[in-house]
């Protein structure tokens, strides 16, 4: 291991594979089974365990604890691991912990996350690229978050505030999780044309007003609709999963 770019106060334990490009700061703390890509940075006091990945160009700020046991009372010591893509930035105070055998072993992340401080990812967690966690906010353990996701500060998921999957596209608030409308915002900051904006919004109150279940309804909207962002929240609605949806009010 070359140690050009480790502090001399951080603890390394025999069998972590750091990367010589990758910058250790002082008073991290690197467990055995860690693996660190290539210009990875770690600022001061970071702890590092488990069977942790950290992808290349990855940064994680200071006091973060990364790749920790889960907090799980089912948990018995078993095989946990935790997969951290590329280019993400960890905020300070952030918590991420391993999988658990009984929801596949590994929680993972994707590439280009933010995660703002004080906020926590629990076991078996599956968050995709480019996902944005603020301040404070909770991801419990088996949540699955796809592509683009926005969590605001303070939220929770997977507890009483936001307790159904969220459809494509679709806004959250208020102190019981809401389905409130679109996040218009996201998709105006993503570049999607208006008349695909319109589109989502006459979609929206389709499901919001129309006649039928919830899934006839989204059902009806993938026979009629042209849209390719429409589409995708029918498919999203549509496919093989046995959770419900938080519905518009």
């Amino acid at each position: 291991m070359n140690t050009a770019g480790i502090h001399p106060s951080a603890i390394i334990e025999d069998g972590a594979q750091i990367d010589p490009s990758a910058q250790i700061g002082p008073f991290c703390v690197i467990g055995a089974d860690v693996v660190i890509a290539a210009n990875v940075v770690l600022k001061s006091h970071v702890v590092v365990a488990g069977q942790t990945e950290i992808g290349e160009g990855t940064t994680v700020f200071s006091f973060a604890v990364i790749g920790e046991v889960p907090q799980d009372l089912k948990f018995k010591g078993e095989a946990s691991a935790l997969v951290i893509g590329k280019r993400n930035r960890i905020r300070e105070h952030v918590t991420m912990n391993g999988g658990t055998e009984g929801g596949g072993g590994e929680t993972r992340i994707g590439d280009d996350c933010l995660f703002m401080a004080g906020c926590h990812v629990a076991h078996d967690a599956h968050i995709g690229n480019r996902v944005i966690v603020v301040n404070s906010a909770a991801v419990a353990g088996h949540c699955v978050l796809e592509d683009d996701v926005i969590i605001g500060g303070l939220s929770g998921i997977a507890v009483p505030m936001v307790t159904n999957d969220v459809i494509t596209y679709g806004l959250v608030q208020a102190p019981r999780g809401e389905l409130d409308g679109l996040n218009l915002v996201g998709l105006k900051r993503r570049g999607v044309a208006r008349g695909d904006i319109t589109a989502l919004r006459a979609a929206f109150q389709m499901l919001a007003q129309g006649e039928g279940t919830f899934h006839d309804r989204a059902d009806r909207l993938g026979k009629e609709s042209d849209s390719e962002y429409v589409r995708e929240i029918v498919a999203f609605v549509m496919g093989d999963s046995d959770r419900s949806f938080l519905t518009p009010r």
